[in-house]
């Protein structure tokens, strides 16, 4: 399902706007009809919230304003509609020049030759090297960089800091730590640890870390896999963690926390803006680690799709879009970390003790980068989660099942 926003208006008001920052060669280009020289870009996004809408609508006013003789034309898309769409705009034509992607989902668009090559602007462009490695690895397909970051984000550990100062306990560093800190806030309705294990891509990004934790990847699953399975079902045996995570979405998780029915969580810094409301107290910090540290990379990239016949145009507006002066207040707005080095020392991250957590950890972050059929491979993790945390499947056993779709799904490509 899809919504288009409203042209009339959303042109009226970015008109208004541009008319007011560029003066009047902006009145101009917004009169009654377009300059000829115009080139009106279609651009696509799934941040469908209305929290979102207010700092999308000044980026778009500002390289309307920034970039000259461009309009930009925006639809959105429910989040897990937006890749369905691309892919279903290659066959009927309706592709945008510009689009906002989960960094997933460059699994997919990245082999089916639907995104434009953008390796020779880029190096042109020169500022590759200003980007955390996580987020723009995750950008790079078969050698050609297909996509800049746009945004970034990955996982660490919240704590309640009374309730870690009552117990006498301190923030877990280690698996070791943490299994023994849960047990020991674990009490009556709360438990000491929450964390998502549905069965969906949102359970996944929160249990790689275990897997890269314990020294494994998708391609060494039976073995490592198992370690971390067993590390979780462990929590769930000693009551330290609820069976319910196998139901629980990031959103729960943090519900529950907040709640104060569980002590420490795991989950992304977009859940900060809420947390600021809480009525305790509570900290952040790095995902503890066992063999290795590892977090999960999740974010945004910017794309342009290969059949735009305004190639040149859109790049020009990606580049402008990476200048701080355009890129800050942007991220800020929407409460996200930059995935440029460069920005670190910039907005609200640059004094917001938890927002600088995540940040230090973005070196860390790994992408989900596994090829076009990551998708295959993920849901074999997710079922092997579900197994092991339900009861119905020893953790050697499902992570071996799972060892055997995961291998055949990376060994397609």
């Amino acid at each position: 399902m899809s919504y288009p926003v409203d042209r009339r208006r959303f042109l009226r008001t970015v008109g208004a706007g541009a008319a007011a920052l560029s003066g009047g060669a902006a009145l101009a280009s917004c009169g009654g009809s377009d300059e000829p020289s115009t080139t009106t870009l279609t651009w696509w996004d799934y941040f469908t919230l209305d929290n979102f809408q207010p700092g999308m609508t000044r980026l778009i006013k500002d390289i309307e304003a920034g970039v000259p003789d461009v309009r930009i034309e925006r639809r959105t898309f429910p989040f897990a509609e937006l890749e369905r769409q691309i892919t279903l705009g290659a066959i009927s034509g309706d592709l945008p020049d510009i689009a906002i992607v989960d960094n997933v989902s460059m699994n997919t668009l990245g082999g089916s030759d639907l995104l434009a090559d953008l390796t020779d602007r880029v190096e042109e462009w020169g500022q590759a090297d200003q980007y955390y490695k996580g987020p723009w690895d995750g950008c790079q397909v078969d050698g050609r960089t297909l996509g800049i970051p746009n945004q970034s984000n990955c996982l660490a550990l919240y704590y309640n800091t009374r309730m870690l100062q009552d117990a006498g306990v301190k923030p877990p560093t280690t698996w070791a730590e943490l299994a023994s800190t849960a047990e020991r806030l674990t009490r009556g309705e709360r438990y000491g640890l929450a964390l998502s294990a549905i069965r969906t891509e949102e359970g996944v990004f929160q249990f790689l870390p275990f897997l890269w934790q314990a020294g494994g990847d998708l391609d060494t699953f039976a073995t490592y896999g198992a370690t971390a399975l067993s590390f979780l079902d462990d929590l769930v045996a000693k009551g330290s963690l609820s069976e319910q995570c196998v139901g629980w979405t990031q959103q729960d998780v943090n519900t529950r926390f907040l709640n104060q029915r569980a002590a420490m969580q795991i989950n992304g810094p977009w859940q900060i803006p809420t947390l600021k409301e809480a009525d305790f107290d509570w900290a952040v910090v790095a995902l503890p680690r066992d063999k290795e540290a590892a977090t999960c990379l999740g974010g945004e990239n910017w794309v342009l799709t290969a059949s735009s016949k305004h190639l040149d145009k859109a790049w020009e507006v990606l580049e402008y879009t990476q200048r701080p002066s355009v890129l800050t207040p942007y991220l800020v707005s929407f409460g996200n970390l930059p995935a440029r080095k460069d920005l670190a020392d910039r907005g609200a991250w640059a004094s917001d003790p938890a927002l600088r957590l995540f940040l230090s950890q973005l070196p860390l972050a790994r992408p989900r980068q596994y090829g076009p059929h990551y998708a295959d491979a993920s849901q074999a993790v997710a079922e092997a989660e579900q197994a092991v945390l339900t009861g119905t499947a020893a953790a050697s056993a499902a992570a071996r099942t799972a060892a055997g779709k995961i291998d055949k799904a990376l060994g397609e490509r």
